[in-house]
């Protein structure tokens, strides 16, 4: 299953998700983001951010992580984002390659998305150990950078900080 992320420039952006507006495009990570966790070997990757919208009142997005020595693919994840309407809750539904599909929801302030995963569900042969929370920061920074910090927890380590990455952009 692919999730389409093809934008229409010519598709005016539905006023529901104004908010989110400085997400779209694509984002290239400007240096290698760095991910490790207690039970695998602390690596370091790219990664290519695309979000778009075709009018409706949710953004499409798709991310691409590559090794950074290497260039092999390692993780995907597409899905969309919707905004409660009148409010700043913003919701993540997300489809990873892995086998792990989650709902992240939390709140934007400014330029800045908090999320926290609400539901998590995984296929039956999942390797273990199981992921039982997510988070993830995003920043717009002050210099024009986009900032994503993910942090997660397993089924014997708690919440520590998993990935950190910083991405400009590029269209």
């Amino acid at each position: 299953m692919a999730c389409p992320v093809n934008h229409t420039a010519s598709v005016e952006l539905n006023p529901a998700i104004l908010p989110l507006d400085w997400l779209l495009g694509t984002w290239v990570s400007d240096e290698p983001g760095e991910g490790c966790f207690p039970s695998i070997k602390p690596f370091r990757y790219i990664e290519t951010l695309t979000f778009s919208h075709v009018g409706q009142p949710v953004i499409n997005f798709m991310f691409n992580a590559f090794h950074a020595e290497t260039k092999k693919p390692m993780h995907r994840e597409c899905g969309f984002i919707r905004m409660q309407p009148g409010a700043n809750k913003v919701a993540f539904i997300i489809a990873q390659n892995s086998g792990l599909v989650e709902i992240e929801e939390g709140e934007l302030t400014a330029q800045q998305l908090n999320l926290q995963s609400q539901a998590l569900a995984r296929i039956s042969f999942a390797k273990e150990p199981f992921v039982q929370k997510i988070t993830r920061v995003f920043q717009l920074r002050p210099d024009g950078r986009l900032e994503q910090t993910v942090s997660m927890a397993t089924d014997n380590q708690p919440l520590m900080q998993h990935l950190h990455i910083t991405y400009r952009r590029s269209s």
